[in-house]
């Protein structure tokens, strides 16, 4: 997949550098490792998972020295196994070391969300449903957690409150009804962007379909399969259906098997378990 731009994720990856190393940087590597020492290390796989980014590893070592030349076997969006060699980083010690453990945050982290992502993707696999992720990020890491869904099979929602219109529940509720919110969302909209709107209920869904002309997509919210595949049924194919609440790999599969075109998940990048990724010093 096409990596992100370095302007992007240099940002990124200096704040988490300036972070770790502060005012007077390493002094434990400093103290032990001569600065003309040169050495090798390897990132290898600790547990079977799906890669996200190596580019932010390699740019965390480059920051720190730009002696340091990194290469990557494995590429974002592809599957490890325990004992693979993802990369190998070389050139001065104190370098690797240093910055070792933003390298090594960034890729388990991102490796972590793409993996998550997978799982559903792939226990999914068999419907028309997509995963999709949600503005629930990680403050300062939308782009890169973003990407990492994508790198694991799945879709990006919005980036921004800017990106598209969707009518929550307290929208609904502040503006007296989904009638209501909708009509004034479409007024204001330009046409090119797109409204969602969602909803927790049949009689919400029917009330929203009165409607459909303004709308293009219905989240439906904390649906049991039967009652997502009867909201599926009332659309009749007229606006994107996309289910969420809580949504698990287990559960994934009968809700998208209710027929709804995605499933967004908000802990794929809130709560994705990092994936064990090892540095071994090679010599």
């Amino acid at each position: 997949m096409r990596p992100l731009p370095r302007l992007i994720i240099e940002p990124i990856v200096r704040l988490a550098l300036s972070e770790d190393l502060g005012a007077v940087g390493d002094i434990t590597t400093d103290a032990i490792i001569p600065a003309d020492q040169a050495g090798a290390v390897a990132l290898v796989a600790r547990e079977p998972g799906v890669i996200a980014g190596a580019g932010c590893a390699e740019l965390a070592w480059q920051l720190v020295d730009p002696a340091i030349q990194a290469s990557f076997r494995v590429k974002d969006g592809e599957r490890v196994q325990p004992g693979d060699v993802i990369g190998r980083a070389t050139g001065p010690m104190r370098g690797l070391l240093s910055g070792e453990r933003v390298a090594l945050n960034f890729l388990g982290h991102l490796s972590g969300v793409a993996t998550a992502t997978a799982t559903i993707a792939t226990a999914i696999a068999h419907t028309k449903a997509k995963v999709t992720d949600t503005r629930k990020t990680m403050p300062g890491l939308r782009a890169l957690q973003k990407y990492a869904v994508r790198a694991g099979g799945g879709s990006n929602h919005r980036f921004g409150l800017g990106d598209a219109v969707l009518i929550k529940d307290n929208h609904v509720a502040a503006a007296g009804g989904i009638s209501a919110a909708l009509l004034r969302a479409r007024a204001s909209a330009g046409h090119m962007v797109k409204i969602e709107v969602e909803v927790d209920t049949l009689a919400q869904l029917r009330e929203l379909l009165s409607l459909a002309d303004t709308a293009d997509a219905v989240l439906l919210d904390n649906m049991a399969p039967a009652q997502l595949a009867e909201a599926v049924a009332l659309v009749n194919g007229r606006m994107i259906t996309e289910a969420s609440g809580r949504i698990t790999p287990e559960t994934a599969v009968p809700i998208a098997e209710a027929g709804v075109d995605l499933i967004s998940v908000g802990w794929l990048t809130h709560s994705a378990r990092v994936l064990d990724i090892g540095l071994d010093y090679l010599g």
